[in-house]
């Protein structure tokens, strides 16, 4: 992943996309901004799921069985919602880029946070 997030920093710096730190005013605008575009790219992954599912639902009316109209329908998607997904994750390494954020030191450490988590509730239902 750190070499994906030195890519984006050089490729959104070449396009003129980075957050560039500035004043307050600026970085602030430039940050709510860059958060609306991840949200609207989120609404585009839901938008690809929303296809799948109307998808998967005219295949059961055209008489196939539920499993494999899901997956004729979730291949129809699959290069659109990797485009959509690719969108969110450039705006999440845009974000951590400014923030000088390593997302995969952040990652791990955020997973194994859950896993401890998750065996603490494990051991509190006993």
């Amino acid at each position: 992943m750190k070499d994906v997030q030195e890519f984006a920093k050089q490729y959104q710096k070449e396009m003129g996309w980075s957050i560039e730190a500035g004043n307050y005013e600026e970085n602030r605008a430039s940050l709510l901004n860059n958060y609306m575009l991840l949200t609207t790219e989120v609404a585009e992954v839901a938008e690809e799921l929303r296809k799948a599912f109307n998808l998967t639902h005219k295949h059961v009316q055209n008489g196939l069985e539920e499993e494999a109209a899901f997956e004729l329908a979730s291949e129809a998607v699959k290069e659109d919602v990797g485009k959509e997904l690719a969108d969110c994750l450039a705006y999440i390494m845009k974000f951590a880029n400014f923030f000088d954020i390593n997302l995969e030191e952040s990652f791990y450490r955020k997973m194994e946070e859950v896993k401890n988590r998750q065996n603490k509730d494990a051991i509190a239902k006993k």
